[in-house]
């Protein structure tokens, strides 16, 4: 039986976990917390830092494979214990470009990757030099997570909101839609791709608001998102699943945003809209074995729980047993024991056919299910 690690025990451990069931496998995890959400569901739990090299390498150092739920991890370690054997998923060299939005960049560039122009800027004192730039998104070279580290800065009075570290400077480009596809990669090289989907974004909190699948999208608008999405992942030369996030203009020219190495918050939906989940097939690429099926079995909506403004502590779910009352609405609560204003608490994904429908079942959801204080 294969021994698998995963770094980090949030909600996307926990799914991982949750599809591991389904298979034999040995299943260890690392994290700080002896209380996250995936905690329970490993066979074995090691508290530790994902971020330290030596709690990393000898977490992984028994294993046959690794992987990690959040980019941010201890990368020199992966790498050591890559060259002593350890499979890791993906490679280090993809974690390194990936968790600086620097390098990120850069690799676009290098591949003729269709993103959005930047300058880099270093200190707070470089972009005087870069006003005639706005309007541009700010984003933070390392150490930015879920909408932390990024900032709109639409004119030079904005420039108080830039950051102060190495950082890139985004053109702002006038989005018509904003899309993401799930990419998965053996070790051969092969990939499987699932239908892309549209991601509605809390402007306010930039979180994921919802999404829907399969995107509304013109048949050659179609084909280019693929064909980009799988130079992305190609080019990394590395088995894995991805998530490559991208821009559709105004004038239907595709652009990348960024990728994630990993599982992902716009493959939730695949647990019960598609034939193999984004978490099975993790796990098939890690085990050796085929592909799963990616076609969606209906198109469906995903809706994201996040804790409600003002609340914090103990969490309690407002409206739950409401929410259970909607058809083919299928609820995931993460598990986490404390609340707090724009933290993931849970996501609920609906099933149907017609488009208005799945809607307005989203929007009961929002309106309904509240984790509070």
């Amino acid at each position: 039986m294969q021994k698998i690690g995963i770094l980090g025990g949030g909600q996307l451990g926990r799914m991982l976990l949750q599809a591991a069931a389904n298979y034999s496998v040995e299943t260890f995890l690392m994290e700080n917390d002896d209380q996250c959400p995936a905690g329970h569901l490993c066979h074995h739990f090691t508290k530790g830092d994902i971020k330290d090299f030596d709690a990393v390498f000898n977490f992984g150092k028994g294993l046959d494979a690794i992987t990690i739920e959040i980019e941010n991890v201890n990368v020199d370690a992966l790498e050591k214990l890559e060259a002593e054997g350890v499979k890791v998923y993906p490679k280090p060299s993809v974690l390194r470009i990936i968790k600086n939005k620097i390098l990120q960049k850069q690799y676009y560039h290098q591949h003729s990757i269709p993103t959005a122009d930047f300058v880099l800027t270093n200190s707070l004192s470089d972009m005087e030099d870069h006003i005639g730039f706005l309007p541009a998104v700010h984003k933070l070279g390392e150490g930015g997570y879920d909408g932390r580290g990024v900032q709109i800065l639409k004119n030079k009075d904005d420039l108080g909101k830039a950051f102060n570290a190495p950082s890139i400077l985004e053109k702002l480009i006038p989005i018509d839609k904003e899309i993401a596809q799930m990419v998965a990669i053996n070790e051969k090289g092969e990939t499987a791709l699932y239908p892309p989907v549209e991601m509605i974004f809390d402007h306010d909190l930039n979180l994921l608001d919802y999404q829907l699948c399969p995107a509304e999208l013109g048949i050659q608008t179609l084909y280019k998102v693929e064909a980009i999405a799988s130079t992305v992942v190609r080019n990394f030369k590395s088995p894995g699943i991805f998530a490559v996030e991208m821009f559709i203009d105004k004038g239907g020219d595709v652009f990348v945003n960024e990728t994630a190495p990993r599982v992902h918050n716009s493959g939730h939906h695949t647990i019960e809209a598609h034939y193999s989940s984004q978490f099975d097939m993790l796990w098939r690429l890690m085990l050796g074995y085929p592909f799963g099926n990616t076609d969606a079995i209906l198109p469906s909506i995903m809706v994201n729980i996040i804790g409600a403004e003002g609340c914090n502590g103990d969490v309690k779910y407002e409206g739950l047993e409401e929410v259970m009352k909607i058809d083919n609405a299928f609820i995931h609560i993460y598990g986490k024991k404390q609340t707090k204003p724009g933290r993931k608490m849970g996501h609920v994904t609906i099933l149907s056919r017609e488009k208005q429908d799945l809607l307005h079942k989203s929007n009961k959801v929002k309106h309904t299910l509240h984790p509070i204080s």
